[in-house]
């Protein structure tokens, strides 16, 4: 006997909705990645790598100074308290906030030094500025607010509508 057809369930009827709105919304489908080439000029793709690299470097001297801040000092360091041992119970949390905080920023930071990076790869591939979405270019206004953004505006909308992964993650 053959395998009974599966029929489309209303959450598979809807993405594919989605789809299909999302190429009216932008005109064409997404074109193969070796036919997509970027609309700026090699000029505009130098200044855009130095920015690139300017963020970048200036990120990470802000982790390498929480690493020496956070990381690499115990709490006694941090706190000055020749005992190790905090007076006060409050103090105690504060200090730990700030140890976790500064982790959580450095962790965000990090993200953004591989947004960054595979900025600078699609610089190389002449396909920076280019939406990963549906292939159109992204406006220069967004790339010089967010020089390592991947999507249009319109894509990045609907991403964050749709509960898509944040901007910071590999898709």
């Amino acid at each position: 006997m053959g395998k009974a057809k599966k029929e489309p369930t209303k959450s598979t009827e809807k993405k594919r909705a989605g789809v299909a709105g999302a190429k009216k919304k932008h005109g064409a489908a997404k074109q193969p990645p070796g036919e997509r080439k970027t609309p700026l000029s090699s000029a505009v793709l130098r200044k855009f790598r130095d920015l690139l690299i300017e963020h970048k470097e200036r990120i990470m001297r802000d982790v390498a100074t929480l690493r020496e801040t956070h990381l690499h000092s115990s709490q006694r360091d941090a706190t000055g308290d020749l005992s190790g041992y905090s007076l006060h119970m409050a103090d105690m949390g504060t200090d730990t906030y700030d140890r976790e905080f500064g982790l959580a920023v450095a962790t965000t930071e990090g993200n953004i030094v591989y947004l960054i990076d595979c900025a600078l790869r699609r610089i190389e591939e002449k396909t920076y500025g280019l939406c990963e979405t549906c292939g159109r270019p992204i406006k220069v206004e967004r790339l010089k607010a967010v020089p390592w953004a991947r999507l249009c505006i319109a894509c990045k909308e609907e991403e964050e509508t749709e509960g898509g992964n944040p901007e910071w993650q590999p898709s």
